[in-house]
């Protein structure tokens, strides 16, 4: 399984309901003020979008100064995708030699082989921090650099200080680095997020989706915003016209200023995540659990492989992530996604059983 979510294979082409701990997908579900406004997507089916997309860019950036703080962005600062997926690609795609995390998302590999740049390494440490030495050592050799914040499949946070010597270097040497923050609003604290940053430096681009914490991966819409409006033009300039449907340029106006889904999703977040946590680290095939600000949980397991707690957990209706399959990760860890306190309860029950 290259990535988690993929119930197909697994149960529902078999004839079953899982539990999916694999996809880390906010269980609130979809949000109601979308599903409300539905009906203008409907109505919009019979003319082609607004090529330039102009409302759903102006929701974007209520959205951005309303909970960022940032000043007022135009037309020329974002770069709207089919998924958050489509913006990696392109940013990649614009690089000659990329530095890549690992262990992080398969998708920025996966988009540098496609597009045939050469890619260099950075390893988390021991505790699964970014190593920031390292990083500055190698940006040397790069063109671009692209990180994740929170990072998957650890849920790891930059460190505002040290990611500054990274911005300040790159905006020197004419580099470009862009964040993933498609899981941010699940770390609860707008703070954690370096999107302010895009008003000083030029060199960085930050990506953002509704996919994960608006639970509607099945929409595919994301964004890359920058303060570099030749970066973001050449960008443009790669993609065909009408990449955004009328459903995806609805669901995005509605969600992203839906004030109670938000609340509480931060609710749920931070009294399951912490649930979840603590009972996991009670369990005696795994020796540890790494600490989290996203909404999913990197553990090591003890006296089982990821493959065999795979299978026996699908017995129980329930899909985990195996993590083997990320880089500098072996048959030793797992991925949890967090969910509601029933469907958390009972994998626990099942794991304690295993």
């Amino acid at each position: 399984m290259i990535h988690g979510g993929d119930v197909y294979s697994a149960g529902l082409l078999k004839g079953r309901e899982l539990i999916d701990f694999s996809s880390n997908i906010n269980p609130l579900g979809v949000p109601k003020s979308f599903l409300d406004n539905m009906n203008k997507a409907v109505e919009a089916l019979v003319r082609y979008p607004d090529i330039e997309y102009r409302k759903l860019i102006e929701s974007l950036n209520l959205y951005i100064r309303e909970t960022y703080k940032v000043s007022y962005l135009t037309q020329d600062n974002f770069v709207l995708g089919n998924g958050a997926s489509e913006v990696i690609d392109l940013c990649i795609g614009h690089s000659k030699k990329v530095l890549i995390l690992t262990p992080s998302f398969l998708e920025y590999e996966l988009s540098a082989v496609k597009a045939r740049c050469e890619i260099l390494y950075s390893s988390l440490d021991e505790n699964m921090d970014y190593d920031y030495e390292d990083i500055n050592n190698k940006l040397r050799e790069v063109d671009s650099f692209i990180i994740g914040n929170p990072n998957n499949p650890n849920g790891g946070i930059l460190d505002r200080d040290k990611f500054k010597e990274i911005l300040n270097y790159c905006e020197k040497n004419k580099k470009i680095v862009v964040v993933d923050e498609a899981f941010i609003e699940f770390t609860g604290d707008r703070e954690h997020s370096v999107i302010k940053e895009i008003e000083k430096y030029k060199c960085l681009l930050i990506i953002k989706a509704i996919t994960k914490f608006f639970a509607m991966p099945g929409i595919r819409f994301g964004y890359g915003i920058s303060s570099n409006k030749s970066l973001i033009k050449q960008l443009k300039a790669k993609q065909n016209p009408w990449n955004i449907n009328c459903f995806a340029e609805i669901a995005a106006i509605y969600a992203l200023t839906d004030k109670e889904y938000t609340a509480s999703s931060l609710k749920w977040i931070a009294e399951e995540r912490k649930f979840l946590e603590l009972e996991l680290s009670k369990l005696k095939c795994i020796s540890r659990v790494y600490k989290t600000h996203a909404n999913f949980i990197l553990c090591k397991l003890k006296g089982i492989d990821c493959d065999t707690l795979y299978e026996r957990c699908l017995k129980k209706q329930i899909l985990i992530r195996r993590a083997s399959n990320f880089k500098g990760l072996d048959e030793n860890f797992v991925r949890f996604a967090v969910k509601d306190r029933k469907n958390n309860a009972t994998l626990i029950n099942a794991l304690k059983n295993i």
